[in-house]
């Protein structure tokens, strides 16, 4: 239990910021506009799933449910996080006051432990997908099967929730975070704190690491195949690499957002002497570099879905061609005035 008697509840934890201060840091339309933003984004690109998943059972129709998994998660993600955000924002309420058993922050920290995994393990579990479809085709007939996919985004999805609970359990604490509008784990001494806190950051480096293998391997097979002593009879589909491309668009996109804040928190756990007082209490530079950090994560919801949207062929289509490309299409072409023969 934390020293501080003022504290209604195990979640709260000594802050040193003014209502002033609160409400300068919190805005009220920033927050409203990333959710709509975000909303959107994820619904346009659900709209567009719904479409292209109507083409019957195959590799790409397991590749698509996957993808629907993953912008579904991130939509309920936002939909939910944000409301309790942009609510706190809005009101700029007392989090002692309305929620002094802290039902409410420990729900909090289960949904940003939650959507914040499902999406990096989603990740992993489409490159597994794409490198099995890839590397041995025949191997797996039936896990190509939407339904065998909808598994699969089910069992990330109780992975995730299962590890969101531990610290209702007593393995680790959610605590209310800086500057008062949202809970997260807590970046604590205590043995519960740092092996709740390295198992999320640990958990969360493995998925993105282990895209990146398989993607990288999933990549040069492709590049083997178009560019081998085989490649006219067995020459990679156009779906292949469109898939394949979206593929790389999610990982590098999980990786810019996610990386930076799995690393700060295993710095700050791993890091002595501690940053957390005995208080409680979090120096201001940690307090804001967290946030700071957790602003860019949630970045993540917002591009996953623009990554399908603008790497489809219909979209890429559309580009101009290259100078090259237009050079070699023209050179095709009979020269002005020459008639052609007759066949």
């Amino acid at each position: 239990m934390w020293p501080n008697s003022t504290s209604p509840g195990l979640c709260f934890r000594p802050t040193n910021i003014t209502l002033e201060e609160r409400g300068l840091i919190a805005s009220p339309w920033f927050a409203a506009s990333f959710c709509v933003l975000g909303l959107s984004s994820n619904l346009l690109a659900l709209s567009v799933l719904a479409g292209a998943r109507s083409g019957g059972p195959g590799p790409r129709s397991s590749f698509l449910t996957l993808l629907c998994g993953l912008v579904l998660t991130d939509f309920l993600g936002l939909l939910v996080t944000g409301a309790i955000v942009v609510a706190q924002h809005a009101a700029l309420f007392d989090w002692r006051t309305v929620d002094p058993g802290c039902r409410l922050c420990h729900f909090m920290g289960v949904v940003m432990v939650f959507f914040g995994l499902c999406p990096l393990l989603l990740g992993a579990a489409m490159a597994s997908e794409r490198y099995l479809g890839i590397t041995r085709p025949f191997s797996r007939p039936a896990a190509a099967s939407p339904r065998r996919a909808w598994a699969t985004v089910a069992l990330v999805w109780a992975a995730a929730l299962g590890l969101g609970l531990l610290p209702l359990l007593g393995l680790g604490r959610y605590t209310l975070q800086f500057p008062g509008s949202w809970c997260f784990l807590t970046l604590g001494a205590q043995p519960g704190d740092v092996a709740f806190g390295l198992l999320f950051a640990l958990l969360g480096s493995l998925s993105v690491g282990l895209s990146f293998v398989l993607n990288t391997i999933s990549v040069a097979t492709l590049c083997h195949v178009y560019h081998g002593r085989e490649a006219s009879q067995q020459r990679p589909r156009a779906c292949e690499l469109e898939m394949m491309g979206q593929l790389l668009g999610i990982m590098v996109v999980a990786s810019v957002c996610w990386m930076p804040l799995l690393v700060f928190i295993a710095q700050t756990l791993l890091r002595r002497p501690p940053d957390m007082r005995p208080s409680g209490q979090l120096p201001r530079a940690t307090e804001r570099q967290l946030l700071i950090y957790l602003r860019v994560a949630t970045w993540n919801q917002i591009l996953d879905p623009w990554v399908y949207i603008l790497c489809r062929r219909a979209v890429l289509r559309r580009l101009p061609p290259r100078p090259s490309a237009r050079r070699a299409s023209l050179s095709l072409r009979p020269p002005p005035g020459r008639a052609r023969a007759p066949l």
